[in-house]
């Protein structure tokens, strides 16, 4: 039979990146594309002891239906924590627990834009959201990154000519898959041009906990004085990504769309990881868990760094340094053909992943690639840079 699928997925594509994870999952692949933490970050020993403490002594609430908005005790705790430490979240806000922060994308997507609205976003942005997005037929304005965040004079320009804006979407700490981290006076600037245009912000933080330097920058949801801004929060990269567990901090009339929204989706996030959470942030030492994922990523981050250093900026490609999160943004110069580079570092058994993958239009033009240092070996990381800057050798 003749299969017609909906109007609004008729367009959409797979995701480069899961296309790419074809390749890379051949053991004789170095993949630097994949986002994944590094294996050594789980607590694997904890979430077992916790998970048979659960099993032991509670485990109809783990295995039985629960409330659309979350396990209380877990949403309690993380309030306190962002409250405590970093003042997000008001009197007029409210959490809720959702099945990784890529369900706040669609949530809030499906309860704020319709066909034709204008999601403005950075350009790069992570393509899960952009896909989230794209799925109820949104349009996309991409506001290009500098060195601390988005250009306000194109920013302001989107918002004074685009029609139908309905929020702003802004990785603000080590973004994917930039790297690049907004600056505080940025964020305040962008919180203003939200509050004169009347535009709700969408502030995603998956990895604000991963700073290896530098100090902490307020989120700009911690000025948020007038309920125009969203956070996304994550456990998938400072517990484990596999338990799907995120969250959202906005003002009370936006959260309960997203409740009814989630109750059509998913019912209710996974209890039993919402049950590990919460004894985890408050019968461990939840603060010593995030400082050592820091020198772990710290390690690595470092340790890639200095390996571009020796073998491929000699050869052409550029990148900006880092100071968190787990993706590096690498440049190749101008004329270069990026798309062709991927391919051949591919055939040589190294997957990066092309920056047009990120960008609102994929046939915009895009001499930039992603690598990911936290999944990879030491030993996997230098041979694959070794083997891109040998590529770069010969072909730039």
């Amino acid at each position: 039979m003749d299969y017609i699928v909906s109007d609004r997925v008729k367009t959409l594509k797979p995701s480069a990146i899961r296309e790419i994870f074809k390749y890379a999952a051949d053991p004789t692949v170095v993949s630097l594309s994949a986002g994944n933490p590094a294996p050594e970050a789980f607590p694997v020993k904890e979430i077992a002891e916790i998970s048979n403490k659960i099993m032991t002594e509670n485990p109809i609430a783990a295995l039985q239906y629960s409330v659309t908005e979350g396990y209380a005790p877990l949403r309690k705790t993380v309030s306190e924590f962002m409250k405590d430490e970093y003042n997000v979240g008001r009197e007029f806000d409210d959490l809720i627990i959702t099945s990784g922060a890529q369900q706040v994308m669609d949530l809030l997507t499906k309860s704020m834009v319709n066909e034709g609205d204008t999601v403005i976003c950075e350009a790069p942005s992570f393509i899960g959201s952009l896909n989230s997005f794209r799925s109820y037929n949104a349009r996309l304005c991409g506001i290009p990154l500098e060195a601390d965040g988005m250009n306000l004079e194109c920013l302001e320009k989107a918002l004074q000519n685009e029609k139908n804006v309905r929020f702003i979407y802004i990785i603000t700490n080590f973004q994917n898959p930039s790297g690049v981290t907004t600056s505080l006076e940025k964020r305040k600037a962008i919180y203003e041009l939200a509050k004169k245009y009347n535009v709700l912000i969408l502030e995603d933080n998956p990895y604000g906990e991963l700073r290896i330097s530098g100090e902490n920058i307020a989120p700009i949801k911690s000025f948020d004085e007038d309920g125009i801004v969203a956070y996304a929060g994550s456990f998938s990269k400072i517990l484990s990504p596999g338990m799907r567990l995120g969250y959202v901090i906005a003002p009370k009339p936006i959260v309960s769309k997203m409740v009814v929204c989630k109750q059509g989706e998913d019912v209710h996030t996974n209890v039993w990881a919402q049950m590990v959470a919460h004894q985890f942030m408050t019968e461990y030492d939840f603060k010593a868990h995030l400082k050592n994922l820091r020198e772990i990523y710290r390690k690595k981050a470092n340790f890639c760094m200095d390996l571009l250093d020796k073998y491929i900026v000699p050869n052409k490609i550029t990148y900006q340094r880092i100071d968190g999160g787990l993706f590096i943004w690498c440049k190749l110069p101008e004329g270069a053909d990026m798309l062709d580079f991927c391919k051949q570092a591919v055939l040589r058994k190294v997957c990066v992943v092309p920056g047009n993958a990120f960008l609102t239009d994929e046939k915009e033009q895009c001499s930039s690639f992603r690598i990911n240092f936290s999944t990879p070996t030491d030993e996997q990381l230098e041979k694959g840079i070794k083997i891109l800057g040998e590529l770069a050798k010969e072909i730039l």
